[in-house]
């Protein structure tokens, strides 16, 4: 089965740093969107969602 990859919406088309996801029933995948070819890395669902939710919380806004 094809992986739907998507980007952020806040990414621009010029912004060095974007990267891309893709939700399956097992977790996630992440890529570097410059850099397909690269590969991507898996996270299972528990880790992933425990990363949005902390994320949404600003733990990894810049500072």
């Amino acid at each position: 089965m094809q992986q739907e990859w998507r980007k952020s919406k806040r990414s621009s088309a010029s912004g060095p740093e974007c990267v891309e996801i893709a939700l399956n029933g097992a977790g996630a995948a992440v890529r570097d969107s410059k850099n397909r070819g690269a590969g991507a890395l898996s996270f299972g669902s528990t880790q992933w969602w425990r990363f949005v939710e902390v994320a949404k919380r600003g733990r990894y806004d810049e500072r």
